[in-house]
């Protein structure tokens, strides 16, 4: 496979200086590391700024690129290639998080970020079904690949990044900052469907208007070169031997592989459940119009990110392990209570509290995702396995959240998602109740 992170790697490295790359996060002083952390956080909220427009435009483009149908039908098939973009993520994950580890986390970081906006571009030129046929569809397939294997190798190597670049002792506040920019990233979308739809007409958002996003998602990817002197290369020597980054040193560590995917598993089913689709269950399910599903969303999500660096702080205070079990048995002793209550909710204020517990139950989890995963790797295999486990999981049951629970809408058992939701988040208490305290027994010093 061509060596995409090299090509771009490359090219973004053109002015930085050679001590810059080279100098380990031990040697840099508290206003760099946050200065560093402050432009890796950049990056990542400008990926997931990207993929997330996809999720939030779909309501609007769907029928843009299939058939004439009922809505369901057609928000099934943009969801199934919404799911398709999660399954190439452990590809993703795998190459980003191979090279992170054998040639720094930094050039990983903007390659995945470039990749990710040239899948942006690609959809906002795309010629729709009326104009091209089949090969409308076919080509927003491509384009969520680029998307999907960019972003299996992002949230691995941000999430080694802003784990190692953070001071000991303040992780968990630095490491939150990873979803405090992934949620960031949603909640810039939301705004920007928000403000398209006070600007433009229904029918010219569906249209014309919702290529936009992806423009501005394109325009964005390129400008994160300007960010790029900023970051230092957090890598230690002991990570660039010839080990380093490859499935055999990464499977001598099957324990904290298990742990990262079943953790995973229970964050990534939750996450797209009540954030990317509990949008179009706004409008499918309680009944609602995509407006005000919008702005429940938008109120609901920024008061999700302000969470992040709280829990994150408290994480550093009473360890990672018990954040994680007060998530994973939160949500599986509510998650059912609050689909339904969401999905019968009588009016904007009800459905919008209900939402924001659901995300507060996953906030202990969101904040700590990315730092726990690191502790529990060394050095020379940490962004390939937290990338790779993360992406593994995350495209079994993130990717495929959407589209299950919509078929099941579709069959007349919308209900049994939520059991589907809580049961995976069982799994995860029982692995959570038997883990080591990462904090404490972890690979991060």
């Amino acid at each position: 496979m061509t060596d995409i992170p090299g090509i771009i790697g490359a090219a973004a490295d053109g002015h930085a200086s050679a001590d810059m790359r080279a100098g380990t996060s031990a040697e840099l002083d508290r206003k760099t590391r946050a200065r560093a952390a402050v432009a890796g956080s950049a990056g990542n909220l400008i990926e997931w700024y990207d993929f997330y427009a996809y999720a939030y435009t779909a309501l609007y483009f769907a029928s843009s690129f299939f058939p004439e149908g009922d809505r369901t039908a057609q928000l099934l098939n943009v969801a199934a290639i919404y799911a398709a973009g999660f399954l190439i993520r452990p590809l993703g994950g795998w190459y980003f998080g191979r090279y992170a580890d054998r040639h720094g986390r930094r050039a990983a970081m903007i390659a995945s970020v470039l990749l990710m906006g040239a899948g942006s571009l690609l959809v906002a030129v795309l010629p729709t079904y009326a104009t091209i046929g089949a090969a409308a569809p076919a080509l927003l397939l491509v384009a969520r690949l680029m998307q999907g294997f960019s972003t299996g190798g992002q949230y691995g190597a941000a999430a080694t990044y802003l784990s190692e670049i953070a001071e000991p002792g303040r992780r968990g506040f630095f490491a939150s900052f990873q979803f405090v920019t992934l949620i960031g990233g949603q909640l810039f979308a939301l705004l920007v469907i928000f403000l398209l739809q006070e600007v433009f007409s229904d029918d010219a958002i569906r249209d014309w208007a919702w290529r936009l996003p992806f423009i501005l998602g394109a325009v964005l990817a390129g400008m994160f070169l300007l960010f790029r002197d900023a970051m230092h290369e957090t890598a230690e020597p002991a990570s660039k031997g010839q080990d380093a980054g490859s499935l055999k040193a990464l499977m001598r560590h099957p324990r904290a592989m298990f742990t990262v995917m079943a953790l995973s598993a229970a964050g990534a089913v939750t996450l797209y459940t009540f954030t990317t689709y509990m949008q179009k269950y706004l409008v499918n399910t309680a009944g609602m119009d995509v407006s005000t599903a919008s702005r429940i969303m938008l109120v609901v999500t920024f008061a999700f990110l302000l969470l992040q660096p709280v829990l994150g702080i408290l994480s550093d205070r009473i360890g990672r392990r018990t954040n994680l079990l007060i998530f994973s048995g939160g949500m599986a002793l509510f998650s059912v209570p609050l689909l339904g209550a969401i999905g019968t909710a009588q009016s904007v204020w009800t459905a919008g509290l209900f939402v924001f517990a659901a995300l507060a139950i996953m906030s202990f989890y969101t904040s700590v995702s990315g730092l726990f995963k690191a502790e529990l790797f060394p050095a020379n295999v940490r962004a390939l396995g937290v990338g790779l486990g993360h992406a593994i999981a995350s495209a079994i049951f993130g990717g495929t959240a959407e589209y299950a629970a919509l078929l099941l809408k579709q069959m007349g058992h919308e209900q049994v998602f939520a059991w589907y939701v809580s049961a995976v988040c069982a799994v995860a208490f029982v692995v959570a109740l038997r883990m080591r305290e990462p904090r404490a027994h972890g690979h991060l010093h």
